[in-house]
């Protein structure tokens, strides 16, 4: 197979690399969504706009082929082995996307049997959270080196490299996408964007499908305070897995299932006029053979092509989402029941809260002893109550529970009188 470009050419390409929160340029817009509520897809980064897809990065639809490279340093001897560190991650990472995507997405991984040797002790790279251009490129430049004389790349459309967690200058709290800001052209390929995995053993919950989230354009949903100090999960706490992989209920929302092709156009629903509109909402986590709970609290099958989304349009790059939200699928351990309410916002950037939930029961919490963020836990309007959202004239009312499980909800755009 060709063998990577030579060090200087690599290097000159390392050499301009962007985290998760930096935009890597221009991309040319995928015709995508033809719904009237769709919002603008903008150039902030990761941008909630669903009208086009970024075709600068890979669309999670069919099955997609992930590698796994395991990375060990000359100044550590790994006390775990690739395939203990393989089985952190998956199959539940395939699981979750299995089941978020109602069967439409496979991510098939392929993880290698043995350790690559970096040529540079892990302290030489200053691996952390916030890591400096040079010692990321040069730890990116080394790592595909070691990895071409082994690795098509040319097969996948993922590539994740795990490093050693023992090793003493492995941080765990590094763990992120790089967008790469000119590709890597390897095996006639180019790569453009790489997981950073550096997890310790066993990881993180989730963290492995929190990061993938972002290799196909999902924004960081949390609130990352300025000084690092202060509660991380304000902006939708336990709701989405980009605000926290350890979430009680870390299903994607119904917008991101949207924007990422995992609902037909005929499950969004725009709510238009002055009138209020009834529609039937089926529970987020249903699908073909996820059993949900009926309205007599007994397990309820079939649904899963009925309406998902309902979506008020309060301005040019703003929208409310609402949907159905229970204990079933990756939601299993949810804390309350319900429609929960959330702001979009197309042109807010990934971290500065382009999604929000708007908490139905401002004045309580839940779920204190394991939610991410407790006074969120509660957020759902439950059956039999009224909310109007607040800033606006949107009234929302949970009516009934169908057999199947399903919401009975109406929705009221503009009140009168």
């Amino acid at each position: 197979m060709p063998k990577l470009r030579s060090t200087a050419a690599v290097a000159t390409t390392m050499s301009a690399l962007a985290a998760t929160s930096i935009l890597t340029g221009p991309s040319v817009a995928e015709p995508f969504s033809t719904v009237p509520c769709a919002l603008h897809r903008t150039e902030a980064h990761h941008s909630e706009g669903v009208d086009t897809w970024n075709a600068g990065y890979t669309r999670p639809a069919g099955t997609l082929d992930a590698v796994m490279i395991f990375l060990s340093f000359p100044d550590a001897t790994p006390r775990t082995t690739p395939a203990e560190l393989a089985a952190d991650h998956f199959p539940a990472t395939s699981r979750y996307f299995e089941q978020a995507s109602y069967g439409r997405f496979t991510l098939r991984p392929h993880p290698l049997r043995h350790w690559l040797r970096m040529p540079r002790p892990s302290t030489a790279y200053a691996i952390r959270r916030d890591w400096g251009a040079d010692d990321r490129a040069a730890y990116l430049r080394d790592a595909f080196a070691a990895a071409d004389r082994e690795v098509d790349f040319s097969r996948y459309q993922v590539v994740y490299f795990v490093a050693d967690p023992d090793a003493p200058g492995v941080d765990s709290d590094a763990t992120k996408v790089v967008n790469l800001d000119t590709p890597v052209h390897v095996d006639d390929t180019d790569v453009r964007r790489v997981v950073t995995v550096f997890e310790k053993h066993p990881p993180d919950r989730l963290v492995l499908a929190h990061e993938t989230g972002h290799v196909f354009d999902l924004p960081d949903l949390y609130h990352r305070p300025v000084d690092g100090k202060g509660d991380w999960d304000t902006y939708v706490g336990d709701w989405d897995l980009m605000g926290s992989q350890f979430g009680l209920s870390p299903d994607l929302f119904a917008w991101h299932k949207w924007r990422l092709g995992w609902l037909d156009p005929r499950q969004v629903v725009c709510v238009r006029g002055a009138g209020p509109t009834r529609l039937t909402l089926e529970p987020l986590a249903a699908g073909p053979g996820v059993p949900v709970q009926g309205a007599a609290g007994a397990p309820a099958f079939g649904l899963g092509h009925g309406v998902k989304l309902a979506v008020v349009r309060t301005g040019p790059d703003s929208a409310l989402a609402f949907e159905a939200r229970g204990s079933a699928g990756n939601d299993r351990a949810a804390c309350r029941q319900g429609v929960l309410v959330y702001r979009v916002k197309g042109g807010a950037e990934s971290g500065g809260g382009p999604i929000q939930v708007v908490d139905a029961h401002p004045r309580t919490e839940a779920c204190w002893e394991n939610s991410v963020y407790p006074p969120l836990a509660d957020a759902p309007v439950a059956l039999g109550e009224s909310f109007t959202v607040p800033g606006t004239r949107v009234r929302v009312e949970v009516e009934n529970r169908t057999t199947s499980g399903a919401w009975t909800v109406k929705i009221t755009p503009t009140l009168t009188g």
